[in-house]
């Protein structure tokens, strides 16, 4: 009797949920997957529920009802506590789990490049926590703006400020700025909200520094007319709770927000292999680690260069080709000779500015504008998960474009993390 292979994952992102696809239903393949959250997000439109467009449920979806017909799938909600490479074990919550081989698809965390002190006065966006915290900071900056009296304290509380000017940094201040300056303007009784100030930081020359240049100055000038000040060539010196410290100026606002970097998650850069700065696993071009031939890493933890300058960008589509491509190697018995080391194919980056515009570019293809943004919609409704989540996005897309209304500008009280069971 053939004997089942067993394969955890720890994961259920892009990645890792594209090895659980891959394998499901797969006689000779058992598939463990150990997530701490119960859902997988669709990450690229968190910071439409930061800035009120779309609600959680719209971008996240419970993992198990993805897996509900994978017979040879199971999933746990716990955090990895450890992992022994000697004795392939993983031990999360109360259990521990045996493996054959062994996915490691942990994302990315937010980065402060060593200034960890920052941490506590901004907000990075890297799950649906985060992106209702910068929801609920936003909305109640408007709230208290309203009720204060003190144009000072009005001034600081509708100055909001994004550093980083990569496509995060610059979807975060094009849609602050339509939802002040045009969505909730007629809203208010005292103040108006079309004199917020959003102020995008970037510490290089240009916005979106893995695009073609002329599509960063598009971008630059499509976020000036909708009012947004660039500040480029800005590196920040300090943040405190009063606002950033730039090396001629001094902004103050309560509204910060980090999208300046990533680094590997804090499990990976805890695991005794080789890494890059970043905290990224070093791999080879099997998505193996070179001491753990049985361990493969993906998407933002793995550091993967074979045969490359440079090591691949941490983004969704190298995740999720890189969880097919290991799932195949391994159906494929770990034949190489059966298959080629792993090739990304690259198929564009993708930014969107605001209602109307955005970018894209797909090797010499450049879109810019209104086309680009239909490609940016279609593209992003293609890959959401879940025929409910595709439609509610739709639809919300569209209630939100014909009204110039935002739709999920609820204030919800702050969430203490839970207590474990």
């Amino acid at each position: 009797m053939k004997t089942k292979k067993k394969v955890i994952v720890i994961g259920a992102g892009f990645g890792g949920l594209q090895v659980v696809h891959t394998l499901a239903n797969r006689k000779d393949f058992e598939v463990i997957v150990i997530d701490k959250t119960n859902h997988h997000l669709f990450q690229p439109l968190l910071y439409q529920v930061a800035t009120a467009v779309l609600s959680p449920a719209d971008i996240a979806i419970p993992t198990r009802s993805i897996t509900t017909n994978y017979k040879n799938v199971k999933l746990y909600m716990a955090r990895v506590d450890k992992i022994d490479f000697e004795t392939n074990e993983v031990y999360f919550g109360n259990g521990k789990e045996t493996y054959d081989f062994l996915v490691i698809a942990t994302g990315a965390q937010t980065s402060y490049f060593g200034n960890e002190e920052w941490k506590k006065h901004t907000f990075g966006l890297k799950n649906l926590k985060d992106a209702l915290a910068i929801r609920r900071q936003i909305l109640l900056s408007f709230e208290e703006a309203e009720l204060s009296g003190d144009p000072e304290k009005i001034e600081q509380m509708l100055n909001y400020v994004i550093i980083g000017g990569g496509p995060t940094g610059v979807e975060l201040a094009g849609s602050i700025a339509e939802l002040s300056h045009n969505i909730i303007r007629k809203d208010f009784r005292i103040i108006d909200s079309a004199n917020t100030k959003v102020t995008l930081i970037e510490a290089g020359p240009r916005l979106l520094s893995n695009f073609h240049e002329d599509l960063s100055e598009f971008t630059k000038k499509k976020l000036e007319e909708r009012g947004v000040e660039i500040l480029l060539n800005s590196p920040v010196k300090s943040i405190d709770a009063d606002g950033i410290e730039l090396t001629n100026r001094k902004i103050k606002s309560k509204t910060v927000i980090w999208a300046a970097g990533v680094e590997a998650a804090g499990i990976t850069r805890a695991l005794p292999f080789s890494k890059d700065r970043s905290g990224r696993l070093i791999v080879d071009g099997y998505c193996r680690i070179s001491e753990k031939p049985n361990v493969y890493v993906i998407g933002d933890a793995a550091s993967f260069s074979y045969n490359m300058k440079r090591p691949l960008p941490g983004v969704s589509p190298v995740a999720m080709q890189q969880g097919r491509f290991v799932a195949s190697f391994l159906r494929n018995g770990l034949d190489e000779s059966r298959m080629r080391p792993f090739t990304y194919f690259d198929k564009g980056n993708m930014a969107t500015i605001g209602r109307t515009d955005a970018v894209a570019e797909f090797s010499i293809f450049r879109l810019k504008g209104f086309f680009g943004w239909m490609g940016w919609l279609f593209v992003h409704l293609v890959y959401q998960v879940g025929f409910k989540n595709k439609m509610s996005t739709l639809l919300s897309w569209i209630w939100s474009y014909l009204t110039f209304r935002a739709g999920a500008r609820l204030i919800q009280e702050e969430i203490n993390e839970p207590k474990q069971l």
